[in-house]
């Protein structure tokens, strides 16, 4: 039985095994060859910031307001578009889009600190 899961054991390598020495004695790991930072955690944190966003995006803005935000910093596949831009579409002055701009990021501010304002 010892020497069965002694066989399950040998493809089997350890990120601090190491893989020389030299000519001081150092040893050299195979993590120190491998080094890849784990960032899947900090991936998955703002993936899943975005997809809340989007939802917050939709759930507490007005229409206007949310086709404001998305245009003016180009999110769902837009490009980003200056106010001034967005005022010549919306035939508006540029200091309006300033201001629904700013009102807009404010309730999603509040949402995201977790008083889901609508």
């Amino acid at each position: 039985m010892h020497f069965r899961s002694q066989k399950k054991l040998q493809g089997e390598v350890s990120l601090s095994d190491t893989l020389e020495t030299d000519k001081d004695g150092n040893s050299l790991f195979l993590l120190d060859i491998v080094g890849v930072e784990d960032t899947m955690l900090e991936d998955l944190e703002a993936k899943d910031a975005c997809l809340r966003l989007r939802r917050l995006v939709r759930e507490c803005l007005t229409d206007r307001e949310a086709d404001i935000i998305e245009r003016r910093y180009g999110l769902c596949g837009r490009s980003p578009k200056t106010q001034r831009e967005l005022a010549a579409d919306y035939n508006i002055s540029r200091s309006y889009v300033s201001r629904l701009e700013k009102k807009a990021l404010e309730k999603l501010k509040v949402a995201m600190d977790g008083g889901e304002e609508h």
